[in-house]
């Protein structure tokens, strides 16, 4: 199995940076192909701009939509979105590794997916979900947290458990491209627990890793099963 590990934490001495060591260390021991984006190493802009494109079709007026899909058909972007494509063309799955940040992701890995994830590329008009053009990889969010896992809930102040926190980029990123997210792996509050329980979690995810390539992918609704109006078809 080919996987890309999109790596998006600033400290090279973090826990992010030991679960993705782990994850490097324990696919290659398996036979596994490994690349990596460590997206602060690279230094990769976060933000779409003009610049990103090697020629527009409007310069009056930039529709980043239809110039993203341009781009991505003249081959016309910058180098760097360039090579994350055809990464995650390679790749068979897809590890995003980061901390929960203002419940989102770090600002540079929302960058990539505005820049790499493309019009044309990822998914277009009417190729969206389980029609996505990223249709056939599957994903995993490897997720650390600074809270513990008992406020991820309804009843509590944040009011929402860990998938629904996690849905936007689940369902609204991965699954929009068409590529099939798994169960997430959370490893919670980790600057507050000890070195046992950072222990404990590294080994969790070690045999999680281990069943990457059966895991069973997280069912959401399907395009394919939806009318003209987007509402699901009555079953029979």
């Amino acid at each position: 199995m080919k996987v890309l590990i999109v790596y998006a934490h600033p400290e090279p001495r973090s826990f992010n940076s030991a679960m993705k060591e782990l994850a490097i260390s324990l696919l290659k021991g398996q036979g596994h192909e490994v690349k990596i984006s460590d997206l602060y190493e690279m230094n990769f802009k976060a933000s779409l701009g003009r610049n990103d494109f090697l020629g527009l079709t409007n310069s009056d007026h930039v529709n980043y939509v239809t110039e993203l899909k341009s781009a991505y058909e003249k081959q016309k972007f910058t180098d760097d979105i360039g090579k994350e494509q055809e990464k995650l063309l390679w790749a068979d799955f897809i590890i995003l590794q980061y901390p929960l940040w203002w419940f989102s992701v770090p600002a540079i890995l929302k960058g990539w997916f505005d820049r790499v994830l493309a019009t044309g590329f990822a998914w277009d008009f009417g190729r969206m979900y389980d029609t996505g053009l990223l249709a056939g990889k599957k994903a995993m969010l490897s997720v650390t947290t600074g809270g513990l896992q008992a406020i991820y809930a309804p009843d509590t102040p944040h009011g929402w458990d860990i998938n629904q926190v996690l849905y936007p980029v689940n369902h609204g990123v991965l699954y929009f491209c068409g590529i099939q997210p798994t169960p997430p792996f959370v490893a919670y509050a980790v600057f507050q627990v000890g070195d046992e329980v950072r222990k404990q979690y590294l080994q969790e995810y070690k045999q999680r890793l281990l069943t990457l390539d059966t895991a069973t992918p997280i069912s959401y609704n399907r395009l394919s099963d939806c009318d003209e109006n987007f509402k699901l078809k009555s079953v029979k």
